[in-house]
């Protein structure tokens, strides 16, 4: 076993003894999402992930990458750009000390999952400290190797509810061939129905954006991406405004990092709904993937915008909050789960955690 992993272990051991809560770290960039870890009147144990790090290995014409949980994702992607390859899935960092199994467990993706696809689809194996002091091992480095149930696509997006990733396996994709971002100036109707008829046009679309603009107006921005030819057929066919190279790369990082000042607000909800759901009209809107991810600068009643999303088929999570009070006052971040999945998500919590020790309330308030 990895020294680093070794010594982790004893921690746990440790805080499985005394009952002590376990709090995950590891780059910290994403602290502010999820709900604030509940309170107990146990001392709380800090799992610093940061040493588990390096990548294990890597052979780019197998298009997978494997790498300790806490290895910056810069260096993962630098690693990968050099070989021309991506994450698919384009995940937002937040910052420099952004790890490659923080991005997993918040399973958070960026402007690029409209076409690449969520962060549970490249899950192809991973290793999860639990609270027996064990690390086990689920999945592998191809597909093949994933029969049964698919934990590893379990523990995406769980924020460490279930135990601390050590190691993951990645798929990753060839870089597009070329790349090329059209705008048009449109208004929320115009822009979700144009974008909705692209659906079922073969087109290289790898991202979308709508914003409003001052005077009602707003502005629909589109990312080609994938071989020359193909790029060079569509942007003839849509038309539009071509953005240079250097105002494309700058919209699309700023928009996925949320630099732009859309997202200086103190309180944001994030709305996943339907293809094709129309304008929803509850405030300050900016539209990715093609209408299926709503963005919203308000400071909104839960209830109110999440009954919203259910009925446009979807759910919302109050993404950003002014405090950690008004999480709490709005029933936490994510949208409640149906009886039925909290009864799953209860058995798999004490399957992995019977004791309840790590991340308690992160994710699923009360768990």
């Amino acid at each position: 076993m990895n020294q680093a992993i070794a010594q982790l272990s004893e921690q746990v051991l440790d805080a499985a003894q005394k009952k002590n809560v376990i709090l995950i770290e590891g780059g910290r960039t994403k602290g502010f999402y999820g709900n604030v870890a509940q309170s107990t009147d146990a001392p709380c144990v800090r799992l610093d992930m940061t040493n588990v790090r390096g990548i294990v290995s890597y052979e780019p014409t197998e298009l997978v990458v494997t790498a300790l949980a806490g290895t910056p994702l810069q260096e993962v992607i630098d690693t990968l750009a050099a070989a021309n390859q991506v994450l698919a899935f384009d995940p937002p960092a937040f910052g420099a000390q952004a790890t490659i199994g923080g991005c997993v467990a918040a399973g958070l993706a960026g402007p690029g999952r409209y076409a690449g696809g969520p962060v549970k689809d490249y899950v192809l194996g991973t290793h999860l400290l639990t609270s027996n002091g064990q690390v086990q091992k689920f999945g592998g480095e191809v597909m093949k190797n994933v029969a049964g149930y698919d934990v590893s696509r379990l523990l995406v997006g769980s924020m460490g509810m279930f135990g601390a990733l050590t190691q993951v396996s990645v798929k990753v994709a060839p870089k597009p061939q070329e790349v090329c971002t059209l705008q048009w100036e449109l208004n929320e109707a115009q822009a979700l129905k144009l974008c909705h008829s692209w659906r079922a046009l073969p087109l290289p679309v790898s991202a979308t954006a709508w914003q409003a603009l001052d005077g009602g107006s707003g502005r629909l921005r589109v990312r080609l991406a994938g071989a020359s030819a193909s790029v060079k057929s569509a942007r003839q066919k849509l038309g539009g405004e071509v953005l240079s190279d250097a105002e494309a790369d700058a919209y699309w990082s700023g928009l996925r990092e949320q630099t732009q000042s859309f997202f200086a607000t103190p309180v944001l909800w994030r709305l996943a709904v339907a293809p094709g759901t129309p304008a929803l009209d509850l405030g300050p809107t900016l539209i990715e993937w093609g209408g299926g991810q709503r963005w919203v600068a308000a400071d909104l009643d839960a209830a109110t915008v999440r009954r919203i999303a259910a009925q446009a088929g979807g759910h919302a999570t109050l993404f950003r909050a002014s405090t950690a009070q008004a999480m709490l006052e709005q029933g936490g971040v994510f949208h409640p789960l149906a009886s039925g999945v909290l009864d799953v998500v209860k058995r798999l919590k004490q399957e992995f955690d019977p004791q309840g020790l790590f991340n308690p309330g992160r994710l699923v308030t009360g768990l």
